[in-house]
């Protein structure tokens, strides 16, 4: 490093002689020295410009990436919902070539009884729960009001049949209670 900065100073000493004897090759030096920082600038940007070209690129095939397999997880996100309800309907068709040849009624209605009871516990397994409406308030945020029916001050606002259950997955509603409101 000390070698360095004496070979520094040497070439210091040996410019400003120069300029001494000639002024003109002082501006020419510097001209020089000036021109070849301007080339190293312009090498620095075409670097950049080369780099933020392909990190647009990269991005840009990153979000088609992640857009595709949105697009597929869509796609198939209800299989495993299916795949896990086909033994319920296998259960139904069962039910169904019961009922054509068995006369015992008792026996179908237990089957019958059995598969919705399994199709019940189906729901609650995914987070699926019926939206109460027995004796409840009239609530906009879950039940559908398909009509009014004149009942008296008490029952005023109160649901008073419920025609087509509702239903929320998990706090969402996922189809709303079709009901009738006293007025």
């Amino acid at each position: 490093m000390a070698k360095n900065k004496h070979t520094e100073q040497e070439e210091k000493q040996e410019v400003e002689q120069k300029v001494e004897q000639n002024p003109c090759s002082e501006l020419e030096t510097k001209v020089a020295e000036l021109e070849e920082q301007l080339e190293a600038e312009k090498a620095k940007v075409e670097e950049l410009e080369d780099l933020k070209l392909r990190q647009m690129a990269e991005f840009d095939n990153y979000r088609r990436r992640t857009n595709k397999e949105k697009l597929e997880l869509m796609e198939t996100a209800g299989e495993r919902i299916f795949t896990e309800m086909l033994p319920l309907v296998d259960d139904m068709e069962r039910a169904m070539t019961a009922v054509n040849t068995s006369e015992d009624l008792a026996a179908l209605k237990e089957g019958m009884n059995l598969i919705y009871q399994k199709f019940l516990a189906f729901l609650e397994q995914h987070n699926v729960k019926a939206i109460e409406t027995q004796d409840c308030d009239f609530s906009t945020d879950e039940h559908e009001a398909i009509t009014t029916f004149a009942a008296g001050e008490d029952k005023k606002g109160k649901i008073i049949d419920c025609t087509q259950k509702g239903y929320k997955l998990g706090d969402k509603v996922i189809r709303f209670a079709k009901v009738v409101v006293g007025e």
